[in-house]
């Protein structure tokens, strides 16, 4: 039986569920999640996060210059047995979702079928972000046991992705990227997303150089045809997660493409912008000012990586947001004995942070009557 927020083969994805699924205040309000964050609004500590983003290593295949996790890359990985261990007793917490995620590439650690198993023979929920590389070796677990898989490909043919996301070889791994997914379109019972990083490369003079903002429409016409849930449009980010604004023109273009792509969607086919994306085609400033010492979602997720637990994906690899080493000792010792105030959202957390609605609503929680009409669980990635 497929998890209950995965999709039957052939059933199509409705456009409220989508909406839903984007509605990352309104996740707090599901049943299951409300009480939890109540308890985060009173000052009380959880007895696990509800959601954990899982670096399994640091090793990536692709070489891709624009990579925003260029500092924390080829640090080595969890050790095979040690990361098996972890999976149950993620299981064996109250730990809802996992994200297998990096950092590195998730699906080079030879144990991520064996810990996809144990996760998902758990009760837990899963999600995977990926270069797509190695999707067939892991197909049979990737099409049963995922709730969403998002490939990151930022290109619509082989030579703009070759630029952007070269392979360590001579070649362009775009063909067999598509290929594998494909192949997962062919087989899932969960999501399938296509993301579009729009990136940008200027000489010193302010002159593009290098862009795959032309792109935009051609790859969202192939996400489509690959079998696609969803195109998803995001924007470049520099090493400090601040959001690179663009000229008027360049976001007039994209946004004239996603016009284009918007009437080919349909209840199967979703067309998404990220929140950074929204930012800029507002020409928003990147800092996104917060009048709050703490992060509250911090206590609903974490991020554990190789060379520790960090306390959100923003802050991975930032010894400040360090909160923790899985390496040695348990998950359950490492989260009791974490500070999860270690970072200060107002000084921290400048840039533009997806959850900072959140943040802003969980303290107001404890100031209201528990709602009548909390939603049933749709969706555990808060």
């Amino acid at each position: 039986m497929p998890d209950s927020n995965s999709v039957q083969p052939g059933r199509t994805l409705g456009t409220r569920f989508v909406e839903r699924n984007l509605d990352l205040v309104g996740k707090i309000y599901q049943r299951s999640v409300h009480p939890a964050a109540l308890d985060v609004a009173h000052g009380k500590r959880l007895p696990s996060p509800l959601v954990v983003d899982l670096d399994p290593t640091t090793v990536c295949d692709l070489a891709c210059p624009e990579c925003i996790s260029t500092q924390v890359l080829h640090h080595g990985q969890i050790a095979k047995d040690r990361i098996v261990e972890l999976a149950h007793e993620l299981g064996e917490s109250q730990v809802r979702a996992v994200i297998l995620i990096g950092g590195g590439e998730p699906l080079l650690h030879r144990s991520v079928g064996r810990i996809i198993e144990v996760l998902h023979e758990s009760g837990i929920q899963l999600g995977l972000v990926t270069n797509g590389t190695q999707i067939h070796r892991y197909i049979d677990q990737l099409a049963a046991m995922m709730s969403w898989v998002r490939v990151s490909m930022d290109a619509g043919t082989p030579d703009t992705y070759q630029a952007f996301r070269p392979s360590r070889g001579k070649h362009s791994a775009f063909p067999q990227v598509v290929e594998n997914m494909r192949l997962l379109a062919s087989r899932k019972r969960g999501r399938l997303g296509y993301s579009f990083l729009l990136m940008q490369r200027f000489d010193s003079d302010g002159k593009v150089t290098d862009s795959n903002y032309d792109e935009v429409y051609q790859a969202g016409v192939l996400a489509r045809d690959i079998g696609c849930d969803y195109f998803e449009v995001k924007a470049m980010l520099d090493e400090d997660h601040y959001t690179v604004n663009q000229r008027l023109e360049d976001i007039e273009a994209v946004e004239e493409q996603i016009a284009r792509l918007r009437l080919l969607a349909d209840d199967s086919f979703h067309i998404l912008h990220s929140s950074n994306w929204q930012a800029v085609r507002r020409s928003a400033a990147p800092e996104q000012p917060k009048d709050y010492h703490t992060c509250s979602v911090a206590e609903l997720r974490t991020t554990i990586t190789p060379t520790g637990v960090f306390i959100c994906p923003y802050h991975r690899g930032n010894p400040k947001g360090r909160i923790g080493d899985i390496q040695k000792m348990s998950f359950a010792e490492m989260w009791s004995s974490a500070d999860t105030t270690v970072i200060d959202p107002s000084e921290d957390c400048r840039f533009v942070c997806a959850r900072h609605g959140t943040n802003q609503e969980i303290p107001l929680l404890k100031e209201r009557p528990e709602p009548v009409g909390l939603a049933e669980d749709f969706d555990p990635f808060i």
